[in-house]
């Protein structure tokens, strides 16, 4: 069958939708694509309709995070809201080794059936589907690390005063920082100012006051898969719930996932000699965004009394205890290596999010528990299996066994 492609020419009649992962994220992200011509749509439906289109247009052998991102595609041009001859789909690729990779072909193929007109669209720094992508320049790719920046700062700071807030005051301080650091992505001119926009963001969330004389409340890492990890579709509003069983939740940043990946490219060249020409740009990358997230956390520590978001050198140090860095499909060596540094922060109660199936990840989740407990004899860590089928109320329930042993 030959499936529909996007040309540049369509960019300016076309509506882009983009499934839903990191809400302020993904929203800067569309605003950085916006800046070169493409009209991007963050798709926020979470009804169970996203779920039964997914079970009917996906094996159920597939993992739980393409069945929800097909899903929310479909039930979109299902919606009646966008012109189907005018509208495609973008999924970002990473490019692993795991079944990711084949969520394009995937969605093309769900699309076929009953939007066989609608083009699908990659966003990858990996050359994949080189007829089909979004063509990414320097410049892009350095908004696109400050997209990325800016929502790890916002999404660390709100985690750690939304637990306090009375009447609102920490959601106002998001999205007084979010408006702030979208107008400044969409400034050419202005946007190259990180540190005005850090600056912001430290100042506004520390006028959220937290009541004095409050004990800090404990402290729950996520951890695991990156979609269910980060996206609420995917992991039942777990950060939320969290919050509402009196937690503090500390996500480990987006960057950190880019990190490891491009380190990848480093690894891959030293142990199997690929990567001879993507190594040193690779490098060059890897080095740019650890160098901006030390920043990040340089200020942070100079300017407020929060805690600062972890340094990703501590990952790949703590990742030489107890697994090789060879080991990388899926979210391979990241899984334990953030467990290990969230416990040595201080974090000693973390949620493994994993999709039902995803054998990569369970390895290297529920499969490593035993040695990291070895390291951090303190941490507990509850591996929570997310699918179709699973019941809110039995998952909640897996996670309140957890931290019915916290200390408060």
């Amino acid at each position: 069958m030959e499936y529909p492609k996007f040309t540049d020419d369509m960019k300016k009649d076309y509506k882009i939708l983009i499934p839903t992962m990191l809400p302020i994220h993904f929203k800067l992200i569309a605003a950085v694509l916006g800046n070169y011509g493409y009209n991007v749509e963050l798709l926020e439906i979470e009804t169970r309709q996203v779920k039964d289109e997914g079970l009917k247009n996906v094996h159920n052998d597939t993992c739980y995070p393409a069945l929800l991102v097909i899903g929310q595609f479909i039930t979109a041009l299902k919606s009646g809201k966008y012109d189907v001859n005018k509208t495609a789909c973008l999924i970002t690729q990473t490019g692993g080794g795991c079944r990711a990779s084949n969520y394009f072909y995937l969605l093309r193929k769900a699309l076929a059936r009953d939007f066989p007109q609608v083009p699908v669209l990659s966003l990858n720094l990996s050359g994949l589907e080189k007829g089909n992508s979004i063509h990414t320049t320097l410049g892009m790719g350095i908004e696109l690390v400050a997209a990325g920046l800016y929502g790890d700062m916002i999404m660390c700071l709100y985690n750690q005063t939304r637990p306090y807030q009375k009447n609102g005051e920490a959601d106002q301080a998001r999205d007084d920082c979010y408006h702030f650091a979208i107008s400044r992505v969409r400034n050419p001119i202005k946007f190259m100012g990180k540190k005005k926009v850090y600056h912001y963001i430290i100042d506004r969330f520390a006028k959220v006051k937290r009541p004095e004389g409050i004990k800090r409340k404990p402290k729950v890492g996520i951890v695991g898969e990156i979609y269910v990890k980060y996206s609420s579709l995917a992991n039942n509003h777990l950060e939320d719930f969290l919050v509402s069983e009196g937690c503090e939740p500390v996500t480990p940043g987006l960057l950190d996932y880019i990190l490891y990946s491009l380190s990848n490219i480093q690894t891959d060249h030293r142990l199997y000699g690929r990567n001879k020409y993507t190594l040193i740009p690779g490098k060059m990358a890897f080095d740019y965004i650890n160098r901006r997230i030390k920043e990040q956390i340089w200020l942070i520590k100079k300017y407020s009394d929060f805690d600062p978001p972890e340094d990703f050198d501590d990952n790949i140090k703590n990742c030489k205890l107890i697994i090789n860095r060879g080991v990388k499909m899926g979210e391979g060596w990241l899984i334990p290596a953030e467990m290990i540094t969230l416990g040595k922060s201080g974090v000693k109660n973390i949620v493994c999010a994993q999709p039902f199936g995803c054998l990569p990840n369970h390895i290297v989740g529920k499969g490593m528990i035993r040695p990291v407990k070895e390291i951090c004899p303190d941490v507990n860590i509850a591996p929570i299996d997310y699918d179709p089928d699973a019941t809110k109320v039995n998952i909640e329930n897996r996670i309140k066994l957890m931290l019915s042993n916290i200390e408060r």
